[in-house]
């Protein structure tokens, strides 16, 4: 079973569908702004929409008729700054979650909770005596406490410096790999996204642009839309010379001729928006005769070389498209090897299965014209 969600307000605003699968981590990914928390926060109960259908393993929390508390939801909670009690120890932060519970089983299942989340002996000290990692633990302890269907993360690693958030990444792989509980993490952060999440929904505007396996959102975006929120650089228009066949269309791009992978579907206009990742354009070596088995190769000449530690992001100009710059991405090795430099001449080469044709835009949901109304529960 999943979480099915269909989410609809105008202040803030959200017209957002989706289903979340079962017993992985989901991503909810989208730049500030986007209607993520306040995805989360309808999920948990804390936020009132004009029209809500939350649906959990079949279970409804919340719809026309139905509108459980939060306290009546299955799920586990931890904002983004961790919400803990600061006059209240560790243990003491967890306990809260567990009220159900007579005093000693209270404690035991605290305590064991804070062993799973790596924090036991800390159970006396008080949150301004833990370092923000230790903060964000005690959190996630609380939020397991009570074996939840459910666990909402609203950035939770947002707070921490870079070698604490890389351990927390692990620590909560290993906890989801214990638990199996259904995850859904919102973050703005695309490699902490590929880093720990197997699902992912991309947000613009309340609106769901894509949704599917992680690795296939990041690297193939159905939509320009989607790719720029993905921050793919490399988007282009080509006239289409040849209707699809065989599975495979051909391109008119400036002078140059491409052949890509497409159904008829992928090509409903006489032009196309395509893409390609800057790590897909592969340099070929001037001193190897590649003949007729380079795809799609493209003259071009070195605009601009700028050193990322071991990465280079090189600009390149095409040949015949004075107003039209190519990115691709090398490692610093192989910018020495080939004397990449600006001004140098090089081919590249667009493999057919690289290219990304993209499909047409849903335009954002209209501005909001009625107030919002919202009361936390």
């Amino acid at each position: 079973m999943s979480l099915v969600l269909e989410l609809r307000h105008d202040g803030p605003l959200l017209d957002f569908r989706a289903e979340i699968p079962e017993g992985r981590i989901t991503g909810l990914v989208g730049p500030s702004g986007s209607g993520k928390t306040s995805i989360l926060r309808a999920v948990a109960g804390l936020l009132r929409l004009r029209h809500a259908r939350v649906a959990m393993d079949g279970d409804i929390w919340d719809d026309a008729v139905v509108h459980r508390l939060t306290r009546e939801r299955s799920i586990g909670f931890v904002p983004q700054h961790y919400g803990l009690f600061p006059h209240m120890t560790a243990l003491g932060n967890v306990e809260t979650a567990l009220t159900h519970l007579s005093r000693v089983p209270r404690r035991v299942r605290a305590a064991r909770c804070l062993a799973l989340a790596h924090v036991e002996g800390l159970e006396a000290r008080y949150p301004g005596e833990l370092s923000g990692g230790q903060r964000q633990r005690v959190a996630l302890a609380r939020a397991i406490a009570r074996e939840p269907h459910l666990l909402l993360l609203d950035e939770p690693f947002s707070a921490v410096d870079r070698s604490t958030r890389k351990r927390l990444y692990v620590e909560l792989r290993r906890l989801h790999e214990q638990l199996r509980t259904t995850v859904v993490l919102v973050t703005h952060d695309l490699d902490e996204a590929a880093q720990l999440a197997s699902h992912l929904c991309l947000i613009s505007h309340g609106q769901l642009v894509q949704a599917g396996p992680t690795a296939e959102v990041l690297t193939r975006p159905r939509t320009e839309r989607a790719a720029r929120l993905l921050d793919i650089p490399n988007v282009f228009e080509a006239a289409v010379e040849t209707p699809p066949s065989e599975g495979m269309v051909h391109l008119r791009w400036g002078p140059h001729r491409l052949s890509a992978v497409a159904a008829a579907a992928d090509c409903p206009h006489s032009t196309v928006r395509w893409a390609v990742l800057p790590t897909n354009v592969l340099l070929a070596r001037q001193d190897k005769p590649w003949g007729d088995h380079l795809e799609n190769p493209v003259p071009a000449v070195v605009e601009e070389v700028i050193e990322l530690g071991a990465d280079v992001v090189v600009w390149l100009r095409p040949g015949g498209l004075p107003d039209t710059r190519l990115q691709i991405r090398l490692p610093i090795r192989a910018v020495r090897r080939y004397a990449v430099a600006r001004g140098a001449e090089v081919t590249v080469c667009l493999r057919v299965a690289d290219i990304i044709l993209l499909g047409d835009d849903e335009p954002p949901p209209a501005p909001a014209v009625i107030p919002a109304v919202s009361s936390p529960v």
